[in-house]
């Protein structure tokens, strides 16, 4: 799934795939923003982004979506 994570005072967002359940990702978020701790995310390569909760702006989590094959619509 896809997930965008908008950072305070940064012009750009966070864009990266996940493999974890949008419920579990969800309770992870909240949790870090009660415990003012610093959130972390791992993407489908292995690579980790840290945001600290108090700097998160937003965090927009998708649903996997299937790709469309050809030129047509």
């Amino acid at each position: 799934m896809e997930i965008k994570i908008g950072v305070k005072q940064s012009p750009r967002e966070i864009v990266m795939e996940s493999d974890e359940t949008p419920k579990d990702l969800a309770a992870r978020i909240e949790e870090s923003v009660k415990a003012d701790s610093l959130l972390s995310f791992t993407d489908l390569k292995g690579r980790q982004v840290f945001v600290p909760a108090a700097a998160l702006a937003y965090v927009e989590i998708g649903t996997e979506a299937a790709r469309r094959v050809g030129f047509g619509a």
